[in-house]
């Protein structure tokens, strides 16, 4: 088993009207009405910096507060004054904010231009009569574009038949073999080690593959029946590789929904308890698969047979340790969109194993400059992600940025054990839009306050609405948002707001959303500096 832990089974159980999982890991707090974030009427607005400092310094003394970790910098982007800062220099807890480091190593470091290249093996190309004698191979590389969530399609087939239609393209009629998902690219555990148990249960804790598909989850639905039969399961995708044990229950009509999912850490079977009361609604949920190069090969396999390509073997999946490359030959190979497209698809709905993936992608392209200069070095058998993070180090040491600006210990900001400051986050987004040669693909990748993304509920009807973009994070007792803006008098902001020790996320939503909205209304002109505002 490819985790640091002796424990061999997880549970997680929910026990109300909705599914525990939030959207990749990211709660998505109710809309805040743009009244109730709006400034008091009778509060005479900031005419200068001064008092725009004190502003925002009044939202965050509330006594309310008072018991939480607030960390804040604003500078212009224009000349870098600072606007107010408060613990900006202190170690927090990023949540996906972490995401922003990531994604901009990658934008620079492989270009937006970079794709993803999968590998389709045999032993030799098809012969006349469309034979591949031996096993068919599927090897990626970590293209996360092979999935119909990021395709926004509704069928869950739509990516993989690309795979599927570009083999029948070749000619192929027979395969004499078994279909194989190749996870070997990747180095290293299936799981960063610091994630939390309850966590890897659900689609936003999913596995981390080189060969990924349906973001390595599957949707399950539950429905109830008659009072006292078995309540009825689906799994979107279907595929052999998820057993499912389903002892829920239809209760008499009125009775309260209690639904248990249980998922073995180390094995796909999902044991399914409970009940759901007649003439209920539908309870429905993402749940992570393990080994998802598996069942890439399943339903590789299913959608060759559905184009009458006769396949003599099963399916299953390989990881070699060493990341070598598999014997045979080439037969085909699959180029994924520009990661300028992935970046956007990973940051505006904050998706935690692109990220991941991202991560390791810069690993591996770290692993060949290495070996390309020192071929010896034990460097270059570390694991993808302990070089993907030695990458975004350098990418930092190239901003000019210390080399303890941040701690990190994954991609995505899943763990708890990152630790970022507000400095770090705003000096990040200063070099992305001023000396970045990819500032474009970088913007791009941000969310919209009101209109897509995690921000896609928030700011509407407010200054900030098609205003702010940035990065949100949330986990629990965690909140953080940082970006761009433009207040009302015609500057260009640069921010950071991340709150930790804060148990209410609404709470948290709605200080950051308060001061995000204070620095959009400005009408002043940053043209005079406000005085130093201590540490708190």
């Amino acid at each position: 088993m490819e985790f640091k832990a002796t424990f061999r089974y997880f549970l997680i159980a929910t026990l109300f009207f909705a599914t525990a999982a939030a959207a990749n890991g990211q709660t998505q707090p109710k809309s805040t009405p743009a009244a109730a974030i709006q400034a008091n009427p009778k509060t005479p607005a900031p005419s200068n910096p001064a008092e725009l400092a004190a502003a925002i310094r009044a939202i965050a003394d509330r006594p309310e507060y008072s018991r939480a970790l607030i960390a804040i910098r604003a500078v212009s982007l224009r000349d870098g004054r600072v606007i107010y800062e408060q613990n900006a220099g202190k170690y927090v807890m990023p949540a996906s904010n972490m995401k922003n480091f990531t994604v901009a190593a990658a934008l620079e470091t492989l270009t937006p231009d970079f794709r993803f290249v999968t590998s389709i093996y045999a032993p030799a190309m098809p012969d006349s009569a469309g034979t591949i004698t031996g096993d068919l191979r599927i090897f990626g590389r970590g293209d996360v574009s092979l999935s119909a969530g990021f395709l926004g399609s509704s069928d869950p087939y739509a990516a993989i038949d690309k795979v599927a239609d570009k083999i029948a393209a070749l000619g192929v009629k027979r395969i004499e073999g078994d279909i194989i998902g190749d996870d070997s690219y990747f180095r290293g555990y299936r799981l960063p080690d610091t994630w939390e148990w309850d966590d890897l249960q659900w689609y936003y804790g999913a596995e981390i593959s080189s060969l990924p598909v349906n973001d390595n989850a599957v949707d399950v639905i539950v429905r109830p029946g008659p009072t006292g039969y078995q309540c009825s399961v689906k799994i979107i995708p279907f595929n052999p590789i998820l057993r499912v044990a389903n002892n829920c229950r239809t209760a008499p009509a009125g009775t309260r929904r209690s639904i248990s999912l249980q998922r073995r850490l180390d094995d796909n079977i999902l044991e399914i308890g409970g009940n759901i009361a007649e003439g209920d609604k539908e309870f429905a949920t993402r749940i992570a698969i393990t080994r998802p190069a598996e069942m890439f090969a399943a339903l590789l396999r299913q959608r060759l047979i559905d184009r009458k390509i006769e396949v003599i073997g099963g399916y299953r999946y390989e990881k070699r340790q060493d990341g070598s490359l598999p014997t045979g030959t080439e037969i085909a190979r699959i180029e994924s969109v520009p990661l300028s497209e992935i970046a956007a698809k990973t940051m505006k709905p904050s998706q935690n194993m692109y990220t991941e993936i991202l991560l390791r992608t810069l690993g591996e392209a770290e692993r060949n400059a290495i070996i390309s200069t020192t071929p010896q070095s034990p460097d270059a058998e570390k694991t993808s992600a302990e070089l993907g993070i030695r990458a975004v180090s350098k990418f930092l040491g190239r901003m000019a940025l210390p080399a303890d600006a941040i701690v990190q210990y994954d991609g995505s900001g899943l763990s708890r054990h990152n630790l970022i400051t507000a400095d770090a986050v705003v000096r990040l987004y200063e070099y992305m839009s001023r000396e970045s040669r990819y500032s474009k693909a970088w913007r791009d990748s941000l969310t919209i306050g009101g209109i897509d993304g995690t921000l896609r509920n928030r700011f509407i009807g407010t200054s900030a609405a098609g205003n702010v973009r940035g990065k949100t994070g949330t986990i629990d007792q965690v909140s953080a948002l940082s970006g761009y803006l433009k207040t009302a008098g015609g500057d260009e902001i640069v921010f950071s707001v991340i709150v930790n020790q804060m148990p209410t996320a609404q709470m948290r939503t709605s200080l950051i959303d308060e001061i995000v909205l204070k620095l959009s209304d400005y009408k002043g002109r940053l043209t005079e500096s406000p005085p130093p505002v201590n540490q708190k």
